[in-house]
């Protein structure tokens, strides 16, 4: 209730130069701008052969594209501060030579798993595990990782639930409740758990708490600074291009605690503050969702903004 609708209605009032460019481009050229190349396949709408529910909160809260971009930035920030995940994105990712494919291979993940077969999302799952098993290395410290690690994969599934969820309760078209935010950290950790976590956590106060409990192994690394500033400089593109993104990483930054923002060392500029990337954020998503309109869920409409 608070300050929500009236932010809201400022957002989709404020003209700026990402929302002209945005608004009334065709779907295809929506996603060529920010590095997808295609149309997406057509979703699963069998419940008995979709790997995710076809009338679960998965499919309402990844189908809100702007919002989900706002929400893996904030998640690329805080899996940074991780040294051992840092480590292993350091030494055998290739985000800084193409990082547009990178964006892409995680939107197919994100994608098939949310809208796919159950055996096309398997498929893609043991793809990735092989990966996993591929990323083995030791930090600078000394310290040996994998990224097949379970309580690495356990830090990074906590991390991308908790800002997907954010960045839809900020700047999502819906508002959610409690029992759907329950639903939604329980059907991704199904996700997780294929992939090789265990014992994920399937409601947002464990989910929290969760995030909390890696706060003692959290620091931000030489490898760390340099990504942050990769995440935060974009990969350029035209000027209407680097406004877009400025604006989802300044949304991105607010829906980070404020202890993961002063670990990142990123002050609280007023760039960030709320009431001046609020409405930017709100006119960018919401012409995305024009141009990308959500997929509907089976489970009927749920209650707007």
């Amino acid at each position: 209730m608070s300050e929500r609708p009236s932010l809201r209605e400022l957002g989709l009032s404020t003209t700026t130069v990402a929302t002209n460019f945005l608004r009334g481009l065709a779907q295809r050229r929506v996603r060529s701008a920010i590095g997808l190349r295609g149309d997406p396949p057509p979703p699963c709408l069998d419940p008995a052969t979709a790997y995710a529910p076809v009338d679960g909160m998965m499919r309402v809260v990844h189908g809100d594209l702007g919002a989900m971009l706002i929400g893996g930035v904030a998640s690329l920030l805080y899996q940074l501060l991780h040294p051992l995940a840092m480590a292993g994105v350091d030494q055998h990712s290739r985000y800084r030579e193409s990082p547009l494919r990178r964006l892409e291979n995680t939107a197919l993940f994100i994608g098939t798993t949310t809208y796919g077969s159950a055996a096309d999302a398997y498929l893609l799952i043991e793809r990735v595990k092989a990966m996993h098993c591929g990323v083995v290395g030791t930090a600078p410290d000394g310290t040996t990782y994998q990224a097949s690690d379970p309580h690495l994969l356990e830090w990074v599934h906590c991390c991308e639930v908790a800002m997907f969820l954010a960045g839809f309760e900020r700047y999502g078209s819906l508002s959610l409740t409690d029992a759907q935010r329950d639903a939604y950290v329980a059907e991704m950790s199904r996700v997780g758990h294929d992939l090789g976590a265990v014992n994920l956590p399937l409601t947002v106060a464990d989910l929290h708490q969760r995030l909390e409990g890696f706060l003692p192994e959290l620091r931000l690394t030489a490898a760390g600074r340099e990504t942050r500033r990769f995440v935060l400089r974009g990969v350029g593109g035209s000027p209407v291009q680097r406004s877009a993104y400025r604006t989802i990483v300044a949304a991105a930054i607010g829906l980070l605690p404020t202890t993961i923002r002063d670990l990142l060392e990123l002050p609280a500029l007023p760039l960030v503050d709320g009431a001046l990337v609020a409405p930017a954020a709100y006119a960018l998503s919401e012409t995305m969702r024009l141009a990308l309109p959500p997929i509907p869920s089976a489970s009927g409409p749920h209650q707007s903004r």
